[in-house]
C-alpha cells in the first residue's frame, strides 16, 4: 500500500513540474545575484535552479547533522565499553579454555 502511495506522490510531483514548465516556458525574468545581473532568463531555469540549490543546502546540512550524531554515539559507546571493562569480574574462569599448566 505504501509503495502505491509513494509512486502516486512521485508521479503527481512530476506532473506538476511538467505543467509548471509548460505553462511558464515563455516567461522571462531578470536575476540580480549581487555580483552579476542576468537579463531575460527563463523562469523555469530560475525555479529549477532554486530547487536544486535548496536540495544541495539540505544535503550539506544533513551530512553535518549526521556526522554530529555519529560522533555522539561513538563517544557514548566508548563510555559504555569503559564502564563494562571496569565492571568485569576478573575472578571468573573460562569453561572452555584449558588451564595453563
Amino acid at each position: 500500500m505504501s509503495r502505491i502511495v509513494g509512486a502516486v506522490g512521485v508521479v503527481s510531483v512530476l506532473v506538476l513540474v511538467m505543467a509548471f514548465a509548460r505553462l511558464n516556458g515563455a516567461q522571462r525574468v531578470t536575476v540580480d545575484l549581487g555580483v552579476a545581473t542576468f537579463h531575460q532568463v527563463p523562469i523555469t531555469y530560475v525555479a529549477f535552479s532554486g530547487l536544486f540549490v535548496g536540495m544541495l543546502v539540505m544535503f550539506v546540512a544533513g551530512i553535518h547533522a549526521d556526522l554530529r550524531v555519529r560522533r555522539l554515539l561513538r563517544e557514548r559507546l566508548q563510555e559504555e565499553d569503559q564502564a563494562e571493562q571496569e565492571w568485569i569480574d576478573r575472578a571468573q574462569r573460562d569453561l572452555f579454555r584449558p588451564d595453563p599448566e
